[in-house]
């Protein structure tokens, strides 16, 4: 998968979250591809609780010296999951925005004024534009709290996905294009089989159409 992380909201609020890209499917241990269910990838709800316990184990080892509140195993997780809309070349090009992005825009800041500072921002819910007029530094400490540590990453590969594994990486590439081309010719074979075929009108049961050719499905994007 590919995670990017995002930590803003509209408003400019202190909020980390990932976007994560999932393939739907995976390589089996024998190396052939085995793919997601059409309609169904992961069990959302039983993921929150994993993600964490996880979460808080590699966070315990990585900060041995501070004790986490209680609230955080009370609190449920959000693990938000659906199929990408439109092709996954959209949602690349949609998560790579946040890679380069800053926290505010210029063209968002509309008025700077006797120590204050006037922004503009989409509501989430409504989609209505609204403005917000804050202190200078309290527009400082909003901004300043997205910049990222130095040596962290932004965006992260994980599994076939990552630069190490470009070489099992490519040989899936060749493994579903093989796939793809395969079902192809099994069109087109069905085409020619069934062309010239005299078939009776549907509508009104008089006339015969006659089968020229057959148009395949779109194929589906995965989730």
């Amino acid at each position: 998968m590919v995670a990017v992380l995002h930590t803003w909201t509209r408003a400019k609020e202190y909020h980390p979250h990932l976007h994560l890209l999932v393939p739907g499917g995976a390589l089996d241990k024998d190396g052939t591809w085995r793919p997601a269910r059409r309609k169904f990838l992961v069990p959302v709800k039983a993921l929150s609780p994993i993600f964490r316990a996880i979460f808080m184990k590699r966070a315990r080892k990585a900060l041995p010296t501070i004790s986490f509140p209680q609230e955080v195993w009370k609190k449920e997780w959000v693990v938000f999951s659906r199929p990408t809309f439109k092709k996954t070349k959209k949602v690349l090009s949609y998560l790579s925005r946040y890679v380069y992005r800053v926290a505010i825009a210029n063209n968002s800041i509309i008025a700077l004024e006797k120590d204050y500072v006037t922004f503009r921002y989409q509501n989430a819910d409504t989609r209505e534009w609204k403005s917000m007029r804050l202190p200078a530094m309290e527009f400082l400490r909003r901004f300043l709290q997205h910049v990222l540590p130095k040596g962290f990453h932004k965006v992260r590969h994980f599994g076939y996905l990552h630069p190490s594994n470009r070489k099992t990486l490519r040989r899936l590439q060749l493994l579903l294009w093989e796939r793809d081309s395969n079902r192809t010719a099994t069109i087109e074979q069905e085409i020619e089989a069934r062309a010239g075929i005299e078939k009776l009108c549907p509508h009104c049961k008089k006339g015969t159409m006659v089968i020229v050719s057959w148009l395949p499905r779109k194929a589906r994007s995965p989730p």
